[in-house]
C-alpha cells in the first residue's frame, strides 16, 4: 500500500489496483501548493468523509477530469450530481453501510462532527452525516480514516468490528480532537501498526505541528509516521 498525505485531510490510497483520493482539499490548501492535477492523475476513487470545503475540496474537478467513482453519503452524492456529476459514477451510502468499490469495500462509521457546504447567497446546504471510513482490501492492510471526529466510546467497536492496521487521526483541535485526546483514542481504543496524524498545520487556528500526538503515543507499539506532503510512502 502507497500513502500520499498533501495536506490537512487530503490522501492518496494506492492499493489493490486503486488509486483513490480522500478529501480532496488541494487547490485551496494552505498547507499544499501544487494543485489537484498531480494528485488526480491516474484516479478511480473519490471518497469523502463529509461536506465541508476543506474536504469536499477539488471533488467536482477530480471527478470530471478522471471518470472516477465517489463514495460519499447519499446527501454528497446528490449535491454533487446536481453539480454535473454523472449519477451513473455515484456509490451512495451511509453510516453503518458498506459498500463495494470495486477492488475493495468502504465502510461508513461514526464521527462526531458536522457536515455542510456554503452556497453564494450566504447559506449553507445541509449535507448528511459526517462519517470515518474504513477501507478493507483483499491482499493488502485495512485503513481507517476517522475524518473529522471527537474521540468517542464506540470506537472500541469499529476496532472489535474491523481491525484497522492503519489509522489517519485528526489531531489539530478546535474543531477535531487535539493531540492529547486522539492518542488516548489511539492507546484506548486501536491496535494500529501504524498511525499518521492529520487536520493541523493548515490553517492558522488549528495546531501547527503533532508534538502532542507523538509525545501521547510514547510507550506504544504503534509506529506514528508523519511523512512529509506529496511524498509517497510504503506501508
Amino acid at each position: 500500500m502507497k500513502i500520499t498525505w498533501y495536506g490537512h485531510s487530503a490522501f492518496r490510497i494506492e492499493a489493490s489496483g486503486a488509486n483513490i483520493l480522500i478529501d480532496p482539499f488541494l487547490s485551496d490548501n494552505p498547507s499544499w501548493d501544487g494543485g489537484w492535477e498531480d494528485p488526480a492523475k491516474g484516479i478511480t476513487h473519490v471518497l469523502l468523509t463529509h461536506g465541508h470545503s476543506d474536504h469536499l475540496g477539488d471533488s467536482l474537478a477530480v471527478l470530471e477530469k478522471t471518470g472516477a467513482m465517489l463514495v460519499a453519503n447519499f446527501e454528497i452524492c446528490m449535491y454533487l450530481v446536481g453539480q454535473g456529476v454523472s449519477q451513473e459514477r455515484i456509490n451512495p451510502t451511509n453510516l453503518g453501510g458498506t459498500v463495494d468499490c470495486g477492488g475493495f469495500t468502504t465502510t461508513f462509521v461514526q464521527a462526531l462532527h458536522s457536515s455542510s457546504f456554503p452556497l453564494d447567497d450566504g447559506n449553507n446546504v445541509y449535507l448528511g452525516n459526517p462519517a470515518g471510513l474504513v477501507l478493507h482490501f483483499p491482499q493488502d492492510k485495512t485503513l481507517y480514516h476517522m475524518g473529522d471526529t471527537d474521540i468517542f466510546g464506540d470506537m472500541a467497536l469499529i476496532q472489535e468490528l474491523h481491525q484497522p492496521d492503519i489509522g489517519i487521526v485528526p489531531i489539530g483541535d478546535r474543531f477535531t480532537m487535539g493531540g492529547a485526546v486522539a492518542a488516548l483514542a489511539c492507546r484506548r481504543f486501536f491496535q494500529f501498526e501504524t498511525v499518521i496524524p492529520c487536520h493541523y498545520a493548515s490553517f492558522p487556528i488549528v495546531d501547527q505541528s503533532a508534538e502532542k500526538f507523538i509525545e501521547g503515543m510514547k510507550g506504544t507499539d504503534t509506529k506514528v509516521l508523519t511523512p512529509e506532503r506529496g511524498k509517497p510512502v510504503e506501508l
